[in-house]
């Protein structure tokens, strides 16, 4: 009697491949995918039998790739990234047929950032809803940072071939420090004044050149001297401005976090060139929702265009009290 075939893996197999491969470890794979280790090791076994050979070599100190596994590693991810890509679009569409938008945002929800933009919007399409997503850091590609979210508000976004932009408003630079900073009582910056100081840093995985705007770089012609923590979002940031290990840069409208962070002081970097707070989506999450979006946020632009950074100047909480 032949052999019966082994059955099909699933793609929670190729996910557990992917983790192991990652982390070189059976038992952190386990860890951080919350499995037992028994079942992963099952798991990865069934695997290999249905492909046919070794994809990990097992030692004491752990595991890593064959070179087959290696290469069959690579595919594995992008099949992984493929059926995200796919759950993520029927998200998307389904959220288009409930009369929904996810905004993705971080720092401050668009009712705080864009008061405008959403008003004019729930004026002139009062059945469609704004869902707020708070995201991370922006990271690369762009598109693949907007994979959770139908549409985004962000400062200076890295461009990409299936990314579409709408600027929306120009917003003045504000240093964050701590109340105790000898800069607190000053009444503005100028961006020599900071740039040596200590600066919140990001983690690795953020766009190196949204992060190095926000680090003044090109101003200092590199890095900060002076970097402390990492970064991925801004609550983290925050929290960490807070603590008073270092000060950080950002636009204008983040700037009222001084509001519920009585431990922190808001100051305009009067020389720096401004930053453009822009809404993006991806290409192929544009629907007639987000292209509705799309022109009140051109109408909201062009209303104000005349005066983008001098508005944003007047929209620095005073954080001194």
């Amino acid at each position: 009697m032949p052999d019966e075939a082994p059955m099909p893996f699933r793609r929670t197999q190729l996910l557990y491949f992917v983790t192991v491969a990652e982390e070189g470890q059976v038992t952190r794979a386990a860890e951080r995918l919350y499995i037992a280790q028994s079942a992963l090791s099952q798991a990865i076994a069934h695997l290999e039998s249905y492909v046919g050979f070794k994809l990990l070599e097992r030692h004491p100190r752990g595991v890593t790739t064959t070179p087959a596994g290696e290469v069959f590693l690579e595919k594995a991810r992008l099949v992984l990234a493929a059926t995200d890509d796919a759950l993520l679009t029927a998200e998307s569409l389904a959220r288009a047929d409930y009369g929904e938008i996810a905004i993705g945002y971080f720092g401050l929800p668009p009712a705080c950032s864009d008061p405008d933009l959403i008003a004019a919007f729930a004026e002139t399409h009062p059945g469609i809803q704004l869902v707020p997503q708070e995201l991370p850091y922006p990271s690369l590609p762009t598109a693949s940072w907007l994979l959770e979210v139908d549409v985004a508000i962000c400062c200076r976004p890295a461009a990409g071939p299936n990314v579409v932009f709408q600027p929306l408003r120009a917003e003045t630079l504000i240093v964050l420090v701590p109340k105790e900073h000898p800069f607190a009582r000053r009444p503005e910056l100028l961006v020599a004044d900071v740039l040596d100081e200590t600066f919140i840093g990001f983690d690795r995985s953020v766009d190196p050149a949204w992060a190095s705007f926000w680090s003044l770089d090109e101003y200092r012609g590199g890095p900060a001297p002076h970097l402390v923590g990492k970064a991925t979002s801004a609550q983290q940031r925050f929290a960490m401005l807070a603590a008073g290990l270092g000060i950080a840069v950002v636009p204008a409208y983040i700037a009222a976090i001084v509001n519920v962070l009585p431990s922190v002081v808001a100051l305009p970097l009067a020389d720096a060139d401004p930053a453009v707070v822009t809404l993006l989506a991806r290409k192929d999450r544009q629907g007639p929702l987000v292209d509705a979006l799309f022109a009140t946020a051109r109408q909201v632009a062009g209303r104000s265009a005349d005066g983008l950074v001098a508005s944003a100047k007047g929209r620095v909480p005073d954080g001194s009290s």
